[in-house]
């Protein structure tokens, strides 16, 4: 399993924070996604065989949140 923390630009919203979360635990390979809104990060747990950070990080930049930096495990 692997894991991938994105550090966004800003959240403005609790709302925000659940867009992100639901949007990428619909995508397969996704294990698990925590999202900490004071922080502005995503962590997320999956299957780099069947998805990998990118995608994550275009995911999220796709519902329009700008993605600073990610680090994968």
């Amino acid at each position: 399993m692997s894991k991938a923390i994105l550090q966004l630009d800003a959240l403005s919203c609790p709302s925000c924070m659940q867009k992100i979360q639901g949007a990428l635990k619909k995508q397969a390979g996704v294990e698990t996604v925590k999202v900490l809104f004071n922080a502005a990060k995503v962590k997320a747990e999956f299957d780099a065989d069947r998805i990998s950070a990118d995608q994550l990080s275009n995911t999220v930049t796709d519902l329009g949140y700008e993605v600073k930096s990610m680090k994968v495990k």
